[in-house]
């Protein structure tokens, strides 16, 4: 399974290992890292936010500030291509665990 670098530029927010797959997601165990702290809060925002959004304007609310920060998941070892989050792939982070889509 594949490892992934969440990165902010060259900050690394944390580290993603694949272990597993619930269609159309990967799972993975997600490891804080010292850049973590910027960008937390705003996955707490979007790991939280459930129930029916019909216009989708509470999504787009809590994911712009994300895709903003220009994060992207970089695999360790290559094998895979950069990707833009938010823009190649979905990721949800909720404390210990993530579910990406690419």
């Amino acid at each position: 399974m594949t490892q992934w670098q969440l990165l902010q530029g060259d900050t690394l927010l944390g580290e993603l290992s694949e272990y597993g797959c619930d269609q159309p997601f990967f799972l993975a165990h997600f490891t804080p890292g010292p850049g973590w702290e910027s960008a937390m809060g705003l996955f707490e925002a979007w790991a939280a936010l459930r129930g029916p959004d019909p216009d989708g304007s509470h999504t787009v609310a809590v994911m712009k500030p994300l895709r903003d920060l220009g994060l992207t998941l970089a695999p360790v070892g290559g094998g895979q291509p950069v990707l833009q989050v938010f823009r190649n792939c979905t990721l949800r982070i909720d404390g210990s665990e993530a579910r990406l889509r690419y």
